[in-house]
């Protein structure tokens, strides 16, 4: 445990502990009262209410929308299934800036609603709902899909010749079974839509701000570092709560259900009903899944001459007119490659390590460190990014000017993924084998490289393919650290935006569908090399 607690201590408690201090300690003395000044102004309680209400939201659209797609995925086999699955998973890996982005080509100004019906849905509630519904849709499918497949059907198939309704049978048998995984993911998803930060700061305009919004303006726009203080501290306080509440749904899930193998679950649709309902969830992928990306390419390779490659010559050079970038915008594709690569080593080996310690130690403390790996997720990824331009800046840690400095905070969020996946299978290892490797006379290092490794090497390979993603899209933090010579692929796409002009908003969609591109082979790679017996885990 002391390398991944040595990690997180210097690269995550202290910096977030820094600027919580930089803001509320003044003059010698802790300035507590400003908690409750700053909570109790009229401003920031509308921010909390609407971050709030909107991630209540956003989590009822997504189950309501997802549950069809996470049957159709768990209980039917049809060809093009796995294929579906992955263009499912395709927008969770997706940085939330390109989201945002593929949802302006849509429905923003100059979009493809505004051009054909005239209709804008930017700067409203909806555009904010919709895109979330996007980013999370895979959540539902993979979290309750995932234990839906498991689900043994005789039992349901039994309360039917007992004389049960089909909405009876569900609704006694499999909905129970299916309420700890159901729990699990609105759980999840409220925690991303309520610490969303690039969707809301993209489509939501100047009219909508989440706490995370709201945290970046304060520190980066006002240099208020007292209410940005006061609001990370009540972003942590609720995402602690909400951590809590869902370790104990996923113990509960683990330790009530008795799971059957997924592939003998899944039967060919009968009937017309059930052809039916997958008609619907491919439709829905569709048109709420597929649309705002393929309008995304095209846009970027809309240009005013035609349709063309314009945009992406563009990206070759720099504007002599004073630009937004110092280098040509397409090094911004070898800078995140490069950085994506380093956080993907750094956070395996971390993530690496935390796994092995949880699955040989026992414990409290040990509970504790397992939601200490789980905050990143979180907490406000812009506090850790200012964070560490404040608390990183004097020897031995003066690494401000470091390249580094990104693949690190990039890599706060690949480990928990990590830590996710490896920790099942570490789990599943018997403890036996290793034993009889140790009574044969070998060393704990070689029992682990011969036994352990061979076991869990697809699931590294599949821990690295989701935090190599992860890391590519970070955006929270990067765009604080990332220098102005050296932009990562997200920081480009939101610069670029943040510019008028349409050369700008090309080379934006051309950069988006860039970094699309590498995210979607990456997950490719990614199935292909899935364990199936890890199929249901996130």
């Amino acid at each position: 445990m002391a390398g991944p607690v040595v990690f997180f201590a210097v690269f995550f408690a202290y910096p977030v502990t820094a600027i919580v201090g930089r803001g509320l300690h003044d003059g010698g003395a802790w300035q507590f009262g400003r908690v409750a000044e700053v909570a109790g102004r009229p401003e920031i309680l509308r921010v909390l209410w609407f971050t709030t209400w909107q991630a209540l939201a956003s989590t009822a659209l997504t189950l309501l929308i997802a549950l069809p797609g996470a049957y159709v995925l768990a209980r039917f086999d049809f060809p093009g299934r796995r294929l579906l699955r992955a263009v499912v998973t395709v927008p969770f890996v997706l940085p939330t800036v390109v989201v945002g982005t593929a949802f302006l080509a849509l429905i923003g100004r100059g979009g493809l609603l505004d051009e054909l019906w005239g209709v804008r849905l930017d700067t409203t509630v909806w555009a904010i709902l919709l895109a979330h519904v996007f980013f999370n849709y895979a959540v539902v499918v993979r979290t309750v899909g995932g234990l839906w497949a498991q689900l043994d059907p005789r039992q349901e198939e039994a309360a039917r010749v007992l004389g049960a309704g089909r909405f009876t049978a569900w609704r006694r048998v499999t909905l129970p079974a299916l309420v700890p995984s159901l729990a699990a993911a609105a759980l999840m998803v409220f925690l991303f839509t309520f610490t969303s930060f690039g969707v809301v700061q993209i489509l939501g305009g100047p009219t909508f701000s989440t706490l995370e919004v709201e945290i970046y303006r304060q520190t980066a726009d006002l240099l208020d570092l007292p209410t940005a203080a006061v609001l990370t501290l009540i972003q942590f306080a609720a995402v602690g709560a909400i951590l809590a509440v869902h370790a104990r749904t996923v113990r509960r899930r683990e330790s009530t259900l008795r799971l059957v193998d997924p592939a003998r679950t899944a039967r060919r649709p009968r009937g017309a009903g059930q052809w039916a309902l997958l008609a619907g969830v491919v439709a829905t992928v569709l048109v709420l899944l597929v649309a705002p990306l393929a309008v995304l390419v095209e846009r970027s390779f809309d240009t005013p001459g035609g349709y063309g490659l314009a945009y992406y010559r563009a990206l070759t050079v720099v504007d002599s007119r004073g630009g937004t970038f110092l280098v040509p915008p397409v090094e911004a594709i070898r800078n995140s490659l490069e950085y994506a690569a380093a956080a993907t080593a750094i956070s395996v080996v971390v993530g690496g390590l935390a796994a092995a310690a949880l699955t040989r130690r026992a414990g409290r403390l040990v509970r504790g460190f397992d939601a200490l790996l789980m905050l990143p997720l979180g907490v406000s990824a812009v506090t850790v990014g200012f964070g560490f331009l404040i608390a990183l800046d004097e020897p031995p840690l003066d690494l401000r000017t470091s390249w580094i400095l990104v693949p690190l905070a990039q890599a706060l969020v690949g480990v928990p993924f990590v830590v996710r996946i490896v920790l099942p299978v570490l789990r599943a290892v018997d403890a036996r084998l290793r034993e009889a490797a140790s009574v044969l006379g070998a060393s704990p290092l070689r029992a682990w490289r011969e036994v352990d490794l061979p076991l869990v090497r697809r699931a590294l390979l599949v821990a690295a393919g989701f935090a190599f993603a992860v890391s590519l899209g970070e955006f929270g933090a990067t765009v604080f650290i990332a220098r102005p010579d050296n932009p990562t692929l997200p920081v480009a796409v939101a610069r670029l935006l943040g510019r008028p002009g349409e050369l700008n908003y090309g080379q934006a969609m051309a950069l988006s569908t860039v970094l699309m591109a590498v995210c979607a082979v990456a997950l490719l790679a990614l199935e292909r090399i899935r364990p199936d017996k890890t199929s249901g885990e996130f």
